[in-house]
């Protein structure tokens, strides 16, 4: 079973993918491509699907990663970070090719920018306190004073948990609500009367309020598909011990 990286239309030409759990050599409940080191998984495991994503995407790059922490907090990468040092940070920025940029999901989205034109990625961990708190928009931003002009950036969304799957309760409604009367339309009652977010749909219409080029969502659902994707929630709702993760990735070419 290979590694299988999901790829959006916006980013062709820029080396890019959204990778599930196939491929990778992790066993039992965190089985296939966990390139989570907090998920209590073999570590020998992880650094050889990291490994195994890298070469999926984009061969002999350096790869990048932050301490997610559910926030707006952007920073620029040159390098890597040693895994002891890495920032505190949920979204990256790079104009260095070669250098892989990955932020790590399991239900949460991951947002992939890029304006080819500038020759600059950017990479976010957006689950809903952090597209709520502004990273996509910080991200933007962060760009834009780095060069990018955000009418050339086009940004996707990846596998990530769907409405369907997505119950919170009436708490977390009002106060998305209470925030933007708009945001009442990414809710509707599931079957159990509780609403059900669309946390994909909610990143969309703020991304498509900055003035950016294009985005997309795949419409990939973690939580409905555990054979192609590890899902926090799942993984709660089935008691198991643990949950692995995914990673997307993009980078920059390097120059001939």
């Amino acid at each position: 079973m290979s590694v299988e990286p999901f790829r959006s239309e916006l980013l062709a030409g820029i080396p890019h993918g959204f990778l599930g759990r196939q491929g990778g050599v992790s066993e039992g409940e965190m089985w296939g491509l966990n390139v989570g080191y907090g998920s209590g998984d073999v570590p020998e495991h992880i650094a050889e699907n990291r490994q195994r994503a890298i070469e999926a995407v984009f061969p002999s790059a350096a790869l990048a990663t932050v301490h997610q922490i559910h926030s707006p907090t952007v920073v620029y990468a040159a390098e890597p970070w040693p895994q002891d040092e890495r920032p505190h940070a949920d979204a990256m920025v790079t104009d260095r090719p070669g250098l892989l940029l990955g932020v790590l999901t399991a239900d949460c989205a991951p947002v992939l920018f890029a304006d080819e034109a500038a020759g600059m990625v950017a990479a976010a961990h957006s689950g809903w306190r952090g597209a709520f708190g502004g990273v996509n928009e910080a991200t933007i931003n962060a760009m834009e004073s780095l060069g990018a002009s955000r009418d050339r950036i086009v940004a996707a969304i990846g596998p990530t948990i769907a409405q369907s799957s997505y119950e919170v309760d009436e708490a977390f409604r009002e106060r998305l609500a209470k925030d933007d009367g708009e945001n009442a339309r990414f809710f509707v009652a599931g079957p159990g009367g509780k609403p059900h977010f669309d946390l994909p749909g909610y990143i969309l219409h703020r991304l498509s309020r900055t003035g950016i080029a294009r985005s997309e969502a795949l419409a990939l659902d973690t939580y409905a598909d555990p054979e192609r994707f590890f899902s926090y929630r799942r993984s709660t709702h089935r008691n198991e011990p643990s949950y692995g993760r995914q990673i997307a990735l993009i980078g920059l070419p390097t120059k001939s």
